[in-house]
């Protein structure tokens, strides 16, 4: 089909630098007075620390620029730390200048990501010496974009859509609203808390850099989503994060919390994170069609059977709580519970938008959540990808269009391949990570350990309180 009916804007190709990076000087003149150097650990709790930009100066003159963090950083809880992090030793935390956003909602501040680094070089087991830090989650996100494209020549784009509820109250949990359907004017009349906030939040993105492409009101009682454009993924996960930082702190500031939480009203839907990704050839020539999905390429064919042959150990990230599963089920447009792929169908992990327009096309990946660290996620969806593309897997997953899976039956089930059962809890998906020899090749094996630790002590520390309500309303104080 010609792309002339295509409805959608075409976006290039990913770029391999960053637009811009910044310097001292230009952040004295755009009156910056305060940097926040952030971090997001491993279970997607944002921590930062406020350095007045004339020691923020010192910092990047020094011989090797950054701050010192306990290396218990990376595996606590809670004011818990997991098994395998002890409180010795530091790690060197690097600024990374290509980050720099303005604070719109905190004038004078700006905020920067950065690295996570040894002090001191030490021994690999090949002999080598480096300053690395395996289980940095913007270094585990850079390794496997980089892999991507140095073994495959594949690039890739991501964009988020971004769920919330906006709450007046958090005990008890109640939603700023109750006039509530999607993308219904009485969610967000003019003139109202929701509406003023809203507004304010997207301003203050584009103010910051980041293209939003849209807002509205969701389903759920309170609920609101934004929608940002597509980045390489690097820099798709760091706009993801100030753009969570920016909804938590305006809605803060008009005395509401915004929370992430996967489900607070078991009545009616959750809030997800989806992520949009496009699978880009650096080889500019045309693209051979599968012969099994004429609507997409063999590299786009393959990305999707290896993401699906591992997706239930990628969902142990990308679904990384207990409830995160109160979400996902079968006729509530949550994407389901069979390992499947559709186009336009909603009720499936892994849709397919704009199947007929290559310029355009995309996999929406339903099966993660707000809670999910934006780094390892994507690491792990895009090296889940990736491996099918190394191996030319063949994609043997018909794809799901009408009929939900669910719906069609164990038979109907077998006619198009759908042979594999999404983990149904947090254990299940657990031991499925714990368990795929090939994403544990893939982020390394003693990631998946140290994530899984850390991952069982947040799991625990939220599902320690007795009673539903005090267990919720810890859930959506803390995401």
């Amino acid at each position: 089909m010609s792309n002339q009916l295509s409805h959608a804007i075409i976006y290039p190709p990913p770029t391999r630098s960053p637009d811009h990076v910044w310097n001292i000087l230009e952040l004295k003149k755009r009156g910056v007075r305060y940097v926040r150097i952030q971090l997001v650990d491993p279970t997607n709790n944002i921590r930062y620390r406020i350095v007045p930009i004339s020691h923020f100066e010192r910092i990047m003159q020094s011989a090797r620029p950054g701050i010192t963090f306990t290396k218990a950083i990376l595996g606590s809880a809670f004011l818990k730390v997991a098994e395998g992090f002890t409180s010795d030793g530091e790690y060197l935390y690097v600024p990374d200048m290509s980050t720099v956003r303005m604070m719109p909602y905190k004038l004078g501040h700006a905020s920067v990501l950065g690295w996570f680094e040894e002090k001191a070089s030490v021994d690999t087991p090949d002999g080598t010496w480096t300053t690395k830090v395996d289980f940095c989650p913007r270094g585990i996100l850079r390794m496997i974009i980089e892999k991507a494209r140095r073994v495959s020549g594949v690039e890739f784009l991501v964009g988020f859509e971004t769920e919330f509820v906006l709450l007046s109250s958090t005990s008890p949990v109640t939603p700023v609203h109750h006039k509530h359907a999607y993308s219904n004017t009485l969610a967000l009349p003019t003139g109202s808390i929701a509406e003023v906030v809203l507004e304010e939040i997207v301003e203050a993105l584009q103010i910051s850099g980041i293209e939003v492409q849209m807002y509205h009101a969701e389903a759920s009682f309170g609920q609101y989503e934004i929608v940002t454009g597509p980045l390489p993924p690097l820099q798709a996960a760091d706009a993801l994060v100030h753009t969570r930082e920016t909804i938590y702190n305006i809605s803060s500031k008009h005395g509401l919390r915004a929370t992430l939480a996967p489900r607070i009203n078991q009545s009616s839907t959750g809030s997800a994170s989806h992520a949009h990704i496009s699978v880009h050839s650096t080889d500019k020539s045309p693209q051979t069609q599968s012969a099994q999905e004429p609507n997409l390429t063999i590299t786009e064919a393959s990305f999707l059977a290896g993401l699906l042959a591992h997706l239930p150990a990628v969902a142990a990230i990308t679904l990384p709580l207990p409830a995160s599963f109160e979400r996902v089920a079968d006729g509530i447009w949550s994407g389901g519970t069979y390992v499947c792929w559709g186009t336009d169908n909603r009720e499936v992990p892994i849709r397919l938008c704009n199947a007929t327009f290559a310029s355009s096309r995309n996999f929406e990946v339903k099966a993660l959540d707000g809670t999910a660290n934006p780094y390892l996620a994507l690491a792990a969806i895009l090296g889940a990808g990736h491996s099918g593309i190394q191996t030319q897997t063949q994609l043997l997953v018909k794809d799901c269009r009408g009929p939900s899976a669910a719906e069609l039956g164990e038979e109907g089930r077998k006619e198009l391949g759908i042979i594999q059962r999404m983990p149904l809890n947090w254990d299940d998906a657990r031991n499925k990570l714990s368990n795929d020899e090939i994403m544990r090749g893939i982020l390394g094996g003693d990631v998946v350990d140290k994530y899984l630790n850390v991952n069982e002590c947040m799991g625990r520390a939220l599902n320690e309180p007795d009673d539903n309500d005090t267990r919720l309303t810890l859930l959506v104080e803390s995401y």
